[in-house]
């Protein structure tokens, strides 16, 4: 089990040297692992190899070959590429606003006459569906989990939105959760990897690992709380991305707010 467990190690030093909010290195693994009793770190480890980790090099290839699927179906009814409007949303900095960028640069959205807005700069996004008159309008993040984030910015500006215009949203990663509020809205979503909840291990409906180590790793999760330590909705969510992690991802993996008293391995940018 000790040789494993020394695998594991290796291997996710490996896989999260280049994780942006904070580097894994064997001081901040042994930081982590030290909060609990030996005999439970090779469960940890396990718990944190099972993480489907998307690199930037992974996230450029998801957006760029869904966006060209998305643009050849849109060329096939008729639609122009001057005729599709990108929209990021969120605060500034947010991982919209860096997808739309990463997007723009390695699929060379300029050359194409497409428009690009934040989703605040409704009078231009309102005079230039009104000038196109018909088109696509494709929102873009990186990880859609609920999917409520994005549903109330799209909702911010969804009266400025003409009914001829078909709606989409473009995600490296788009959770099971928000397919059926996006279909309600008429969004179509376009993802390099639904997110289903049996794929998650500490998930309710998971099934990725045996019941006796789900309920152990449940059972070291409640140290961390009891109201939020599987993620924003308890939805265990077990992706994580190169620029951060989701606000979904359990809390024994991401640590207390500052940090403090638990340490996480892969903490989102606002947990530092």
């Amino acid at each position: 089990m000790w040789l494993l467990a020394l695998f594991y190690a290796l291997k996710v030093r490996l896989t999260y040297s280049e994780y942006r909010p904070q580097p894994v290195r064997y001081k901040t693994l042994i930081n982590w692992l030290n909060q609990y009793d030996r005999s439970d770190w090779w469960l940890l480890l396990k718990l944190l190899n099972g993480i489907e980790y998307i690199s930037e090099d992974q996230t450029r290839q998801y957006l760029i070959q869904r966006n060209t699927s998305l643009l050849n179906k849109l060329k096939s009814v008729g639609v122009k590429k001057e005729n599709t409007i990108y929209i990021s949303f969120g605060d500034a900095g947010s991982s919209s606003a860096a997808m739309l960028n990463l997007l723009r640069d390695a699929a060379l959205l300029e050359k194409t006459n497409c428009k690009l807005f934040d989703y605040k700069n409704i009078l231009e996004i309102q005079e230039t569906t009104n000038e196109l008159g018909n088109g696509a309008i494709i929102f873009v993040d990186d990880f859609i989990g609920s999917g409520d984030q994005f549903i109330e910015a799209r909702n911010f500006i969804s009266e400025f939105i003409p009914q001829n215009f078909s709606q989409f949203i473009l995600s490296v990663c788009i959770c099971e959760e928000a397919l059926e509020p996006l279909a309600k809205l008429g969004i179509q979503p376009l993802a390099g990897k639904i997110h289903t909840r049996v794929d998650r291990p500490l998930h309710l409906m998971g099934s990725k690992i045996p019941d006796s180590e789900k309920n152990r790793l449940l059972h070291l999760s409640k140290r961390l709380g009891p109201r939020g330590a599987l993620g924003y909705r308890e939805m265990a969510s077990n992706v994580v991305l190169y620029r951060n992690s989701p606000n979904t991802l359990p809390r024994i993996l991401r640590g207390s707010k500052t940090q403090r008293p638990f340490v996480g391995i892969i903490p989102k940018t606002t947990d530092l």
